[in-house]
């Protein structure tokens, strides 16, 4: 049995204003192309401009990704994102 790998970027710039509508499309490409027990790459290193919000699309991907009994890799993560997930206590949650 195969196991589909599905990828994904997340924008530049990911603010609250943003969140709902880029939340709703990750979340909806992800499943689309994702295999149960595949796993989807949320690529994140195109960050440049992001709030807390952020976090909270990584954990809709995340949420979605689990419940097709998949698993979700997060790469490139920016330095600050992660500093943002830790004050939050979500870091285990990323990795």
């Amino acid at each position: 049995m195969s196991h589909l790998t599905a990828s994904i970027a997340l924008p530049a710039v990911l603010l609250q204003a943003q969140a709902k509508s880029v939340a709703n499309a990750l979340v909806t490409s992800l499943t689309a192309q994702l295999a149960k027990d595949g796993e989807a790459v949320l690529d994140a290193s195109a960050l440049t401009q992001f709030d807390s919000s952020a976090l909270a699309v990584i954990l809709a991907c995340r949420r979605a990704v689990l419940a097709k009994g998949a698993q979700l890799r997060i790469t490139g993560l920016p330095e600050r994102a992660q500093t943002l997930a830790k004050v939050y206590g979500l870091s285990e949650l990323l990795h």
